[in-house]
């Protein structure tokens, strides 16, 4: 021991008494703090484009990629979840667009519209993210049908908005031009108009459809033909009418 140190048993009582009121006095005031909690960040407003692109050094397909799995990853907070539907769908529309704008020919960003954040218990919500893949896709239709195809669905089934799914099914039908554009996915119009009770309409359309050759395969010509002739059966009195343009013989 050095002469410059001192044993514990000189320091003076009073010190340790002290030491010992601080230490009771710092456990006392820390049992009356409030139980630390997480607290949801909100999203933030997008950047734009170009000071966006100063972080991507010249490569805006790895960019967007990047962007797509923070915005993912957004609802998962330190500490917190935070539900989709509390999040500023305006602000998820930026986010997204910022992605398209990118990348125009990544996918994500209509995936994520329709089949994550469209998921929400919030119509006005499931709304804003189907009208964003109907505007996106009117910008590529050929490439982009996927997406405006499941927003027919959603707003056919959950929305229950036949007025919006068949807006959406028709400009899948006059949009899509392209040999990759399935033929079921332009024919959804006819589907629609059969929920909504037009039968006629559709049954028109459908034998259109057959009489004009387009159909080759013959399992969707045979499904297609069944389905005319359930539109019959729903509607004797026009039955005639409708069959003679899907007759193919």
């Amino acid at each position: 021991m050095s002469d410059r140190e001192r044993p514990l048993k000189q320091i003076p009582f009073a010190l340790w008494l002290l030491l010992a009121v601080a230490l009771v006095l710092q456990l006392d005031w820390h049992s009356r703090l409030p139980t630390p909690s997480a607290r949801a960040q909100n999203l933030p407003q997008p950047p734009t484009l170009a000071l966006l692109r100063l972080f991507g050094l010249g490569d805006d397909v790895a960019l967007a990629k990047v962007l797509n799995l923070w915005l993912q990853a957004y609802d998962n907070q330190p500490g917190i979840s935070v539900p989709f539907r509390q999040l500023d769908y305006s602000r998820v529309r930026g986010w997204l667009q910022l992605s398209l704008d990118l990348d125009p020919r990544g996918h994500y960003p209509l995936l994520a519209a329709v089949r994550l954040y469209g998921q929400v218990p919030s119509a006005e919500k499931k709304r804003q993210m189907l009208d964003f893949a109907y505007q996106k896709f009117l910008e590529r239709p050929n490439e982009r049908w996927p997406w405006l195809a499941h927003a027919v669905v959603v707003a056919r089934h959950e929305l229950k908005d036949q007025q919006l799914a068949l807006k959406y099914a028709q400009a899948l039908a006059v949009k899509t031009t392209g040999s990759q554009v399935p033929h079921w996915a332009q024919q959804m119009s006819i589907f629609v108009l059969a929920d909504m009770g037009q039968t006629e309409a559709a049954r028109i359309l459908l034998g259109g459809l057959l009489e004009s050759g387009q159909i080759t395969d013959p399992h969707e010509l045979r499904f297609l033909s069944e389905q005319l002739d359930l539109l019959g059966d729903a509607d004797p009195a026009a039955r005639d009418e409708a069959t003679k343009f899907g007759d193919r013989s």
